[in-house]
């Protein structure tokens, strides 16, 4: 049986690809990440972007941040075969806003800016608070899984290979 730590190095580039194609998709195809939940108005990279390049035995991490960052020098990474190792996102929803990161190598959702809840008037109403706090926290919980199950259920097929391999790498190169 191999040790968890060997497993966890072993197969950590799926997080990685899984935050490329993430991007890809945003770039390319925003419809089918909007249609994986029906209220959501707006799934984007938001603020921050890291990304790691390995140049002869030695690793280069890059950060994009900033309200008006472009992600040209992101895209430029990626053509010099950097991986996405983290990124923040935005969600619109109905009436509310999330921000939140999502690390590659462990698919660790961390920083999450949940929407405000109402203020708490009473005793009675902590109860219901917390079910609203569980409630916005679940729904970024279950976006990020539906959308690495879609990843998942692509990569496993010859279709990664043939199809979606050729088109990020022509989104990379455009």
């Amino acid at each position: 049986m191999l040790d968890i730590s060997i497993l966890y190095n072993r197969y950590k580039f799926l997080g990685h690809e899984f935050l490329t194609w993430l991007w890809f998709m945003i770039d390319t195809d925003k419809k089918y990440i909007l249609s994986l939940q029906k209220d959501i108005l707006s799934f984007e990279i938001n603020n921050r972007i890291v990304l790691e390049n390995s140049l002869d035995n030695l690793i280069e991490n890059i950060t994009i941040k900033g309200d008006d960052a472009g992600l040209e020098e992101a895209k430029l990474s990626l053509q010099k075969g950097g991986v996405v190792t983290e990124c923040n996102f935005s969600l619109k929803a109905g009436d509310y806003e999330w921000k939140f990161n999502i690390k590659g190598e462990s698919l660790n959702i961390s920083s999450l800016k949940p929407p405000e809840t109402a203020q708490i008037e009473k005793k009675e109403d902590i109860d219901g608070i917390v079910l609203e706090k569980f409630y916005l926290y679940e729904k970024i919980i279950t976006l990020v899984e539906a959308l690495y199950d879609q990843f998942i259920q692509i990569r496993i097929t010859n279709k990664w290979d043939k199809e979606s391999v050729p088109m990020i790498k022509k989104w990379i190169l455009s």
